[in-house]
């Protein structure tokens, strides 16, 4: 795995060097050339690359092949409203293609299955990344994505569907709805593969037991690739990350130095094959631990632990990236409150909420009432347009959000995840 590693560490230096003008003047700037990288022992002496390189290098500034290579864009939210662009040679789309098919494998998936994909399809890497694999794996692939629950219970029941892919949350209430029409014992469901947002051991144990059936949490980010960079067996003792396309790390936040097996700290990522968009250390921000012991299930690829959090202020809410950054541009450009607002997200009946408390002039309460229902309105649309998510807004008097000396307390987080 070294050597596979090292060599394909070698040709990605040389590559993003050549191609990208960015990583050029980045290694340039600190006297690396790539003849200094012999070995996957070196990838120390690169540069990280994080989110916001890839916002001001936007759309297709670090992409390192020409726009006649490219075959497929993806995109996710960015912090400003300018969203993450991600590209795809056809190799890269096969690659993507194998990590997916390894999931479901382990999952115990395999080409005599049929298997609903209900991730949104479209920007969001999801629906067309557990499709992809799928299909390349054998097994018969429903493209259902998300919103009609009750046609794809009906589907899972004719179809005789026997796996599914799509968020934890949803997963319940596709539970939910299957128990309301009786159909529990009428399914043949027996995996499903859960990504996209945070959840607890306890969400996919009720999960399990309430469906019958295995439940996999799978990995990933756009920005290295979309799900499959990593998921879980059946002994759920962490998450394989295939390391033969992905070089993992886990930096202190604060140093940016590596920290010892086991230690929590941020996992930082460098693609060993990406074409179109290959990254060198980029910091995920997510908070893990990793393991390079033999799992029980026989595999050798590194373990990374269940995440703890993230080293920055995103928050993931239904499957959406949300930085309370967002929050307060939209409101700015309002003119009509404070910039003092609070977001509270909480999870009832297993879906995620998010009320955003917005601090508003005083002449607003002395008004009428159609008055201030009207700027709740005209605030909850400006958000929803902003983060691509429905919000509750509740306005409050001028003082009446707690300030602090220090850095504000934007958010409070309720779900309980970790």
């Amino acid at each position: 795995m070294s050597a596979l590693q090292s060599a394909r560490l070698v040709k990605t230096v040389n590559h993003v060097y050549h191609n990208v003008e960015f990583y050029r003047n980045k290694m340039q700037k600190i006297g690396l050339e790539p003849g200094d990288i012999k070995g996957i022992e070196d990838i120390t002496k690169l540069p990280y690359t994080t989110k916001d390189d890839l916002r001001d290098n936007y759309p297709f500034g670090l992409f390192a092949v020409p726009q006649s290579e490219v075959v497929r864009i993806h995109a996710s939210s960015g912090t400003t409203g300018k969203a993450t662009i991600v590209g795809y040679t056809r190799r890269d789309i096969e690659i993507w293609s194998e990590c997916v098919a390894r999931v479901l494998t382990m999952a115990g998936i395999h080409k005599n299955d049929i298997i609903q994909i209900a991730y949104g399809y479209g920007l969001f890497t999801g629906g067309l990344g557990a499709h992809y694999g799928a299909e390349n794996l054998g097994a018969t692939v429903v493209p259902m994505s998300t919103g009609n629950t009750k046609k794809l219970v009906t589907m899972m029941e004719d179809f005789g569907v026997n796996a599914i892919a799509c968020t934890p949350s949803y997963l319940l209430h596709i539970a939910e709805t299957l128990e309301e029409m009786n159909k529990i014992d009428k399914i043949q469901l027996k995996a499903a593969i859960c990504g996209a947002e945070p959840w607890t051991e306890n969400m996919r144990k009720e999960i399990e037991e309430r469906l019958h059936i295995s439940a996999h949490d799978i990995y990933g980010l756009s920005e290295i690739m979309g799900p499959g960079v990593a998921a879980d067996c059946s002994y759920h003792k962490g998450l394989h990350i295939w390391e033969d396309y992905f070089m993992p790390e886990i930096i202190s936040p604060e140093t940016l130095q590596p920290v010892a097996e086991g230690e929590l700290g941020e996992l930082a990522i460098t693609t060993l094959t990406k074409e179109a968009l290959p990254l060198l250390r980029y910091r995920t921000k997510d908070l893990t631990s990793i393991s390079y012991e033999k799992c029980e299930c026989g595999r050798t690829s590194a373990r990374i632990s269940r995440f703890k959090g993230r080293s920055d202020d995103m928050l993931i809410i239904r499957g959406v990236n949300v930085f309370p950054s967002q929050i307060e541009s939209a409101l700015l450009e309002i003119g009509e409150t404070t910039p003092h607002y609070l977001m509270i997200v909480d999870r009832v009946n297993n879906h995620d909420t998010l009320e955003v408390l917005v601090e508003v002039e005083e002449r607003f309460f002395s008004d009428e009432i159609k008055q201030l229902e009207g700027l709740t309105k005209k605030i909850a649309h400006v958000i929803q347009q902003a983060i691509g998510l429905a919000v509750k807004v509740k306005l409050v008097e001028p003082r009446t959000l707690e300030r602090s000396e220090g850095k504000a307390k934007r958010v409070i987080d309720k779900r309980q995840l970790i």
